[in-house]
């Protein structure tokens, strides 16, 4: 059997349904045997980071490694950036690249740099195919690395000699499954010591607890124990944030308006959060405050965080023993000061919620997606300084229904991610909501939503500038500079692609488009300028405000 059809073969014994990739002539081979595969769909794209970022949020939304194919040199080196984000982001991700023969040289240098050595610090495993017998047994531990807690990304480089082989007698390993290891019992039961202990303890919910099992575990935990909770961006929606003990979503690290009830608990239990996503809270040398880490690897000591117990096995099933074990107390404590905190974090985010100036304000135009947006859509956020107020106040109703980025926190990464829900799950609503300095790194993308024939919404949040480095920028009491540009026509630019285009001129024209845009066939492309100008004078209230019930 030639190699790379046992390449494709050793893909469908792992249940591959989609490669997204840009091919080049060293991957032409493949190219041929993938063509000839009834199991798995080649979803061409315009830009290797969109392949990536794709194939990663698949592995993010199904828990199963999401596969990108580049050729060599460039096309590999522009697989870095998705490399990382789902290597920071714990999303199971496998990446092929292709290379010049190892045998014997074709023509010279040209075009290759070292991608396997590139890719080691940015993998969890990489490695070069040198036989095409091996192809079968590299394919298995590829994925069983990427799958395997914490997941990640992988790189297999096949080289095009490799690729054109005669395998004799090819043999496919097993897919085996494994058992996450469950949380001793003397480990629960300190666990449970400390809670009981506790006085004010909250619940944490971070992005490693984003499975099926624990969210239903969470949920149950809550509902029976009585313990409030808040969450970390990431782990947004794994409970129901309708829920009466939500306080929030930690959207800063210090001085957020959720931080009063996050640094006046005694305990906090950390569920599925590390430090790879960006801290919700800190931890100081003089805290009187524990924490227990409850995930499926132990805490790794940072100065900001260095928990008193882990507690470390499958999550689920550390929150069903905790649960069980913790019935006979339950609802003991008393929330009213957690709550009472909560009605003044919700007086603070509704502030500007119906404010109909324009250009809008990003919390009235977070109102607004989240009232026309069905209770299990999707919304996708690429990175700048709206993703903050959607953290805040965008309330998620589900599992895996705000897809945001904060561990490496790439721009670029929106418009791909919601073509990938959408292609996942074709019933349900999918808005992409980008900065326009983000959706330009990768608007190209917009072709390939066109030709799939998605029924997709994009929002283009226009202010001519990056957002956010200018609002740090103004925060350091740095003289602005730097980060001004300007934007095409965004109706014209989405009409070149086949979209339809739009740019509203009021609060109420935005409220009718996206109506019209969400029930619309097609990939619609919606122009509104926003108005960041606010954001610094609500922060120094927050400041303010946390400062004086710190003093209290």
């Amino acid at each position: 059997m030639k190699a790379s059809d046992l390449f494709i073969k050793a893909l469908e014994n792992e249940g591959v349904e989609y490669i997204f990739g840009l091919p080049g002539e060293e991957n032409l081979d493949f190219l041929e045997s993938l063509r000839k595969s009834k199991k798995i769909k080649l979803v061409l794209t315009r830009h290797e980071q969109g392949a990536g970022f794709m194939a990663a949020t698949y592995g993010r939304l199904t828990g199963k490694p999401g596969v990108c194919l580049a050729t060599l040199g460039p096309g590999a080196t522009n697989l870095v950036t998705p490399a990382a984000y789902a290597q920071l982001g714990a999303m199971p991700l496998i990446i092929i690249t292709g290379q010049k023969p190892i045998k014997k040289s074709k023509q010279g240098k040209f075009q290759i740099v070292d991608v396997v050595e590139m890719m080691q610090p940015l993998t969890k495993f990489t490695k070069q195919v040198t036989h095409g017998a091996h192809i079968p047994s590299i394919v298995r531990e590829a994925f069983r690395q990427a799958q395997e807690e914490r997941p990640g990304a992988v790189h297999i480089e096949l080289p095009e000699d490799i690729a054109r082989e005669d395998v004799k007698k090819p043999r496919l390993f097993d897919v085996v499954d494994f058992k996450i290891p469950t949380a001793s019992s003397q480990t629960i039961s300190e666990a449970v010591a400390m809670i009981e202990k506790a006085e004010k303890p909250l619940l944490l919910i971070g992005a490693g607890a984003n499975r099926k099992r624990a969210s239903k575990a969470l949920t149950e935990f809550v509902d029976t124990i009585g313990i409030p909770f808040f969450n970390t961006q990431m782990g947004k929606g794994i409970i129901d944030e309708r829920h009466p003990l939500y306080l929030g979503t930690a959207a800063l690290s210090d001085y957020d308006f959720l931080h009063e009830a996050i640094d006046n608990a005694d305990l906090i239990i950390n569920v599925g959060h590390d430090t790879i996503e960006k801290p919700p809270f800190f931890m100081h040398e003089d805290d009187k405050r524990e924490v227990i880490h409850i995930n499926f690897f132990p805490a790794e000591i940072d100065e900001v965080y260095f928990p008193q117990l882990n507690v470390i096995g499958d999550i689920a099933d550390s929150i069903l023993q905790l649960t069980n074990t913790l019935k006979p107390i339950a609802n003991k404590w008393n929330t009213d000061f957690f709550l009472g905190i909560k009605e003044n974090v919700s007086s603070h985010l509704s502030k500007y919620e119906n404010d109909d100036r324009f250009p809008i304000l990003p919390q009235q135009m977070v109102k607004v997606t989240r009232d026309l947006l069905p209770d299990d859509g999707i919304v996708t956020l690429d990175n700048g300084v709206y993703k903050i107020w959607f953290a805040r106040n965008y309330p998620a109703y589900a599992q895996n229904s705000v897809l945001l980025d904060n561990a490496l926190a790439t721009m670029g990464a929106g418009l791909p991610s919601a073509m990938m829900a959408k292609e996942l799950y074709p019933n349900k609503k999918v808005i992409s909501v980008n900065g326009d300095g983000g959706f330009m790194m990768n608007s190209q993308e917009l072709e390939t939503a066109v030709r799939l024939q998605l029924d997709l919404v994009v929002i283009i949040l226009n202010d001519n500038a990056y957002g956010m480095i200018q609002w740090k920028q103004e925060g350091e009491g740095f003289p602005k500079y730097g980060l001004d540009y300007g934007n095409p026509d965004f109706v014209k630019y989405a009409e070149s692609f086949g979209a339809k285009g739009y740019r509203p001129d009021s609060v109420e024209d935005f409220k009718n488009t996206l109506q019209i845009a969400l029930n619309s066939k097609g990939v619609q492309v919606i122009d509104l300028a926003v108005d960041y100008s606010l954001n610094h004078e609500i922060l120094n209230v927050l400041i303010k405000e946390y400062s004086k019930n710190i003093k209290k």
